[in-house]
């Protein structure tokens, strides 16, 4: 179950970092670093450093929903930009993801706009590899319109090849909630798959916010 009250107690369990330079690192490792935030089981992340490819955090989810975050204020004037690298082994067996029993992702990587004295408004863009729907598609999550999904990559097509992804947060804010924000106080990424009950393996790399 992914609720905004898990957003908001997430919020207020990481400690915060401030910056506002021009190019934003989000430090993959160690990944002691990050604090997992379980919703039913844990997903397992693990740093690896495979010859050839760039240090990751690995994430096997075997019925698990469990997401690794970090609280750090982005000046979104400055650098608007999200980059990541990420690859998956597969999707799932498409399932229905605008559904609660088909709300799981081999790899989705989001980001959280902090609510305020108003919790309940705190909103989150989710930028997913999806099993089913189309790249581009867009959608509200089963289980809150607070939270938004985007389907970055979809299918299996570049399945076991990493992939560069770039988003323009400030500009998503302002598309799919219609709202101007100027700061996210979260980041985070999750492997899940406890709706489906299924398996996923994916790796996350050189997550970074840029001007342009």
């Amino acid at each position: 179950m992914r609720t905004q009250t898990g957003f908001s107690a997430l919020l207020t369990m990481l400690p915060a970092v401030v910056i506002a330079d021009q190019s934003v690192i989000v430090d993959m490792l160690p990944v002691e670093d990050w604090t997992e935030v379980s919703f039913k089981d844990n997903t397992t992340y693990q740093a690896v450093d495979e010859k050839g490819e760039p240090p990751s955090l690995k994430a096997i989810s075997q019925g698990s929903a469990s997401a690794l975050a970090k609280k750090i204020k982005v000046n979104l004037d400055k650098t608007p930009y999200l980059n990541w690298r990420w690859k998956i082994e597969r999707v799932l067996d498409k399932p229905d993801e605008q559904s609660k029993a088909g709300d799981d992702y081999p790899a989705r990587i989001y980001v959280v706009k902090e609510g305020g004295w108003a919790p309940w408004r705190t909103r989150s863009m989710n930028y997913v590899w999806s099993s089913s729907q189309p790249v581009s598609s867009v959608w509200a999550s089963a289980y809150t319109d607070q939270s938004m999904m985007l389907a970055v990559k979809s299918g299996d097509q570049q399945a076991g090849q990493w992939q560069m992804e770039k988003r323009n947060v400030r500009q998503d804010f302002k598309n799919f909630f219609g709202e101007e924000i100027k700061t996210i106080e979260v980041v985070a990424i999750m492997t899940d798959t406890d709706n489906t009950e299924s398996m996923a393996t994916a790796w996350y790399a050189d997550i970074f916010f840029s001007a342009e």
